[in-house]
């Protein structure tokens, strides 16, 4: 495996780099002020447009989508994590922004020419954002099969009944379109029960039921609880074949998963910076803090963790352009547990570095352990992961003793 930069990669990365230093990195302050003066905690603020218009002039735009940017996945996986050093800001400024990425790759993948015209251009346009609605308040959503929301063909339409929440971005104001899972046919096996429809949000019986915050932040878009209560649509925005819901979500989470991970690796890196700086930075019982040896040992696990880390994503990104998301699964499913624990271990060690300030919101320390924490959970939670990779494991022996 190699795992080498390519010349366009080595350029793209420069390019992205400078694109932080002058332009993100600064609007991060204008970000929260606009934010706080709209009084809106959904509100679209200006300084994201003017982001996305000048990384779309940089080149920088859909970089995830190997046919728009022509990027393997291993190729993408630096500039993603390099995004991750401002997740609220860089992401959606490069139109590579979750959970818009895994609804255009979707889209891409199942969607009918009439379906790619009405959402996926407008999506790759940047000029709309969409929200996933799989995950259910009253189920077990880690099984999928668990799914209870009705869609029930009724003449040419579909109508759907159920309830959502993680909807992630329903709240927002841009957000035009979901991509809702139900049961079509509850008679079928557990695999082939559900599939997807386009729900135009504007449609009646849509109710965007409440706003749930985690741990006490309130994303903008939110993670809303949704009602779909007799919502009813045209056959034609099925998204794929009936009974095919499983296997498209499974087609979507794997390429998702992977895109979490690699912008947790650039959180992580921006929270053992500051941790480094803050404590070559201050001074307590007459040395600096990072002279302390307790101190050196978290930098060291940090450091340590990250390498471990991305060098597993690198190998699962190599693995998925040589063999498809399922040649990757058992990696896939690895990354996922070890991604976020690194995040959540270099902030956590990073707000103890800080002392009492980096629980508070003059560094966004605590709400990158946030953003780490949850994404144990998010996609899938570790359990699940750690399950996968134990029955690929057990799957290469047979019972007996070696002597």
């Amino acid at each position: 495996m190699d795992f080498a930069f390519s010349p366009r990669v080595e350029e793209l990365r420069s390019e992205l780099t400078n694109f932080m230093d002058e332009k993100v990195f600064p609007a991060e302050a204008t970000y929260r002020l606009q934010m706080e003066e709209s009084g809106d905690p959904n509100f679209f603020p200006p300084i994201i447009d003017d982001l996305k218009k000048e990384a779309r002039s940089r080149g920088l735009w859909n970089l995830f989508l190997p046919d728009e940017s022509g990027l393997s996945v291993s190729e993408y996986a630096p500039l993603a994590e390099i995004t991750g050093w401002s997740p609220h800001l860089a992401p959606e400024a490069l139109n590579c922004s979750a959970p818009d990425t895994g609804n255009m790759e979707i889209l891409h993948m199942f969607g009918t020419p009439a379906q790619k015209e009405q959402w996926l251009a407008p999506l790759l346009a940047g000029e709309i954002r969409s929200c996933f609605s799989m995950t259910e308040p009253d189920v077990a959503s880690s099984d999928a099969t668990n799914i209870r929301t009705r869609i029930e063909r009724n003449g040419t339409d579909y109508v759907i009944t159920g309830r959502k929440w993680f909807s992630s971005g329903a709240a927002s104001p841009r957000c035009k379109v979901a991509i809702v899972m139900g049961v079509t046919n509850p008679d079928a096996d557990p695999h082939h029960r559900q599939s997807m429809v386009l729900v135009p949000f504007d449609t009646p019986g849509v109710v965007v039921e409440r706003q749930p915050t985690v741990f006490g932040y309130h994303d903008r878009g939110a993670h809303p609880v949704v009602l779909y209560d007799g919502v009813r649509v045209p056959a034609s925005n099925l998204l794929g074949e009936e009974g095919g819901g499983f296997a498209i979500a499974q087609a979507r989470l794997g390429p998702g998963r992977i895109h979490h991970c690699m912008r947790a690796m650039g959180a992580a890196e921006r929270c053992l910076e500051m941790m480094c700086r803050r404590a070559k930075g201050r001074v307590a019982f007459g040395k600096t803090i990072a002279e302390q040896g307790v101190v050196q040992e978290w930098i060291a696990d940090a450091r340590i963790r990250i390498e471990q880390a991305r060098l597993l994503i690198l190998k699962t990104a190599w693995l998925i352009d040589r063999f498809g998301v399922k040649g990757a699964r058992t990696e896939i499913a690895a990354i996922k547990v070890v991604a976020p624990e690194a995040l959540t271990f270099v902030a956590d060690r990073a707000m103890q570095t800080f002392g009492a300030a980096g629980f508070t919101d003059d560094f966004p320390l605590a709400e990158l352990w946030s953003m780490g924490r949850w994404l144990q959970i998010a996609d899938g939670p570790d359990e699940v992961h750690r399950r996968s990779v134990a029955r690929a494991e057990l799957g290469r022996f047979e019972p007996g003793f070696i002597g």
